[in-house]
């Protein structure tokens, strides 16, 4: 039987472009025999279970906008792309829930959401082109994890195909449930190595009445440091608690919208949020945290200020990109106390292999976007970027963390897991993988 029998005409498309990458780039080039657009749960599964017959691998793909290469399909075989399986199933503005399929965009949940004063709270970037499936597979995270978590925090319930091609209902539209083993945690964050989520059920929040960030500004990552350690030591909670270091803010403080003073070479962000007095309060308690050794700290109220700082803050990758056209960011989190130890060592390691370095990023949750930049069309200064990022690894595993906090292991960071998890920690993680996937076929090469 050919898989054309399985699926009709208009979910067969070329097996080219988008649908062999992702963003991570990295020169690698995925190849596919076929790749499948489903437009119901049954078609996926009826995929599946033709690839589960016929031993062909299967890569799962939401909206391509992953940095690890965990969408690219390595060893050919079907790519199966959820854009047209883009229904949202049920909203409950009342119940606080939505039930959406895998291709509906971060982006469009967010602003249902919004439209009956309701937050969906994860943001990662690319809002725009990322799908609910594919952040649920990377477990995706943002600027605002650290009060309110990451993606899977925020989902009840799953629905998904698994091998050799049956379709499983786990959680649904549940406050709570400890019935059995968490397999839906299991789902989420998996890559689509265990199984391909078609649907989710999406826990909602009355959306924040007020927003109102805080910055500090600081002559050293030293002071800059310190100040994230009297926020966290205030007992205050910030919806954020971001960083940008010296070179960071050397190639994106030209439109940092309330002008840098001298002596600019750290920024910590922060927010606080809530009903007005609430916000007002936690405002207050982090301007008097972030005040001392300050060069500056701007607290903008408007609400058109709020909006610039964060546009100001989603653009600050694209001035980094613009530098040399060429950047590696990885996003590996360490214990809170050693931050001090990736800032300083990330401009190390850059020094040592001869590419400009910097780090920003999500201070609070430990999780830091260490960057080696690259001209792209210098092959040798793309090398030396790409060694600086496995030294970077190293140093997240002598740290005590992980060399992803919320980009996934994907096909970049292949071989990491054995050292951070140790042999048995690793064997466990295998047998898991055989229990779901006995014949290796579901994203094969991934989250190893």
């Amino acid at each position: 039987m050919e898989l054309a029998e399985v699926v009709s005409p208009e979910s067969l498309v070329e097996p080219q472009g988008r649908y062999l990458a992702d963003l991570m780039g990295r020169g690698v080039q995925g190849t596919a025999d076929a790749v499948v657009l489903p437009a119901t749960t049954e078609e996926v599964a009826a995929v599946m279970r033709w690839c589960y017959e016929h031993d062909v691998p299967l890569t799962a793909r939401g909206g391509g906008t992953g940095l690890a290469g965990g969408a690219i399909p390595v060893e050919g075989g079907v790519v199966v792309g959820f854009e047209r399986l883009n229904k949202v199933r049920q909203f409950d503005p009342l119940l606080w829930r939505m039930h959406v399929e895998a291709g509906v965009t971060t982006g469009d949940v967010q602003r249902l959401a919004r439209e009956s004063g309701l937050r969906f709270p994860p943001d990662p970037g690319a809002a725009e082109s990322s799908q609910i499936g594919g952040n649920i597979a990377c477990n995706a995270g943002g600027p605002h994890a650290f009060k309110y978590g990451v993606t899977g925090n925020w989902v009840t319930g799953l629905e998904a195909v698994i091998p050799p091609g049956e379709i499983v209902q786990i959680g649904g539209p549940l406050r709570k449930d400890v019935a059995g083993y968490d397999l839906k945690s299991l789902l989420v964050g998996s890559e689509g190595t265990l199984g391909l989520v078609t649907a989710a059920w999406l826990r909602l929040v009355p959306a924040p009445e007020l927003e109102l960030p805080v910055i500090g500004i600081y002559r050293d990552a030293e002071a800059g440091i310190a100040a994230i350690e009297r926020v966290l030591a205030s007992g205050v909670v910030p919806a954020t608690i971001e960083y940008m270091d010296a070179v960071t803010l050397g190639y994106s403080g030209e439109t940092y919208p309330f002008g840098l003073p001298e002596g600019d070479a750290f920024m910590v962000m922060t927010e606080a949020d809530g009903a007005p007095p609430e916000a007002r309060r936690v405002a207050a308690e982090l301007r008097e945290a972030l005040e001392e050794d300050a060069v500056a700290v701007h607290a903008p109220e408007e609400p058109s200020d709020v909006a610039a700082l964060w546009r100001w803050r989603a653009g600050v990758a694209f001035a980094i990109l613009a530098q040399r056209g060429g950047a590696f960011s990885e996003d590996i989190a360490v214990p809170l106390d050693r931050l001090r130890d990736v800032a300083r060592e990330t401009l190390a390691i850059g020094a040592r292999h001869d590419v400009p370095a910097l780090s920003f990023g999500h201070a609070g949750d430990g999780n830091i976007h260490s960057t080696f930049l690259f001209a792209p069309d210098d092959p040798e200064q793309e090398r030396r970027a790409d060694a600086a990022c496995h030294d970077l690894f190293q140093l997240a595993h002598e740290l005590g963390g992980t060399v992803t906090g919320e980009h996934g292991i994907g096909w970049l960071k292949r071989g990491q897991l054995e050292q951070q998890l140790g042999a048995v920690g690793y064997d466990l993680h295998l047998r898991v993988k055989r229990a779901f996937d006995p014949k290796g076929l579901l994203n094969p090469g991934k989250k190893r």
